[in-house]
């Protein structure tokens, strides 16, 4: 079976609740559209875990990339103990600040090859994943795609168009269904309308979402 959730934002215990409720196994799949790191007190394990598993697929979220970025800069610090310049200690004390305090800490506390690890598999979180279940074909992304042109190849979008949210009421594909993460949904819970379908939570607003695309099944935890 192939399944998507979103927004984990580094809570280890409900990831592994939400495998353990789907009874996830070797012969399915798992996309995780964005939003893996900062906030939660396990982001660093999480995405260690995470990265140990050949069947689980991260999109890449904004927290992601600038984890990603931040993470890269102080790991340069501690390999050649130089100080950050003003700009970049600004924009780390604002990440620090909105979540990603937990996601540094949790860095700091690896070893030199577990944070190079780490950073390898950030760097390799795709913008936008593209599948086939139960006779449909999918477009999973993180929050939707901005700038949106039905002739335009997805390969063509900026990174930011994948962080622009989509709205209850947009149209993007005729021949495909976009799935989509980042935000809550009014109801709480997984909304489909035309040609899109809005996963809504995650563990920073105290839940995950898990939908099932071979079956349509929805899963809460």
């Amino acid at each position: 079976m192939i399944y998507v959730t979103t927004n984990l934002h580094g809570d280890l215990p409900k990831y592994r609740a939400l495998l353990d409720t789907i009874r996830f196994g070797k012969k399915d799949t798992l996309y995780v559209l964005g939003d893996v790191a900062d906030y939660g007190s396990d982001a660093a394990e999480l995405l260690t875990e995470m990265s140990m598993c050949d069947n689980v697929y991260p999109v890449a979220g904004e927290h992601d990339l600038l984890a990603l970025r931040m993470l890269t800069g102080f790991d340069k610090m501690l390999s050649d103990g130089t100080m950050p310049g003003a700009d970049f200690a600004a924009e780390m004390q604002a990440w620090a600040a909105d979540g990603g305090n937990a996601t540094l800490e949790g860095f700091r506390a690896l070893d030199a090859d577990m944070r190079e690890g780490l950073l390898d598999y950030l760097s390799e979180f795709a913008l936008y994943e593209e599948v086939k279940a139960g006779g449909k074909n999918y477009v999973l992304t993180h929050a939707g795609i901005g700038r949106f042109d039905p002739q335009k190849d997805l390969d063509d979008y900026e990174p930011a168009d994948f962080f622009t949210p989509a709205r209850p009421g947009d149209r993007f594909f005729a021949d495909r269904v976009l799935v989509v993460g980042h935000a809550p949904t009014a109801s709480g819970r997984i909304e489909k309308t035309d040609g899109v379908i809005f996963l809504g939570n995650g563990a920073a607003g105290g839940g995950l979402a898990c939908l099932c695309l071979d079956t349509g099944e929805e899963f809460y935890v």
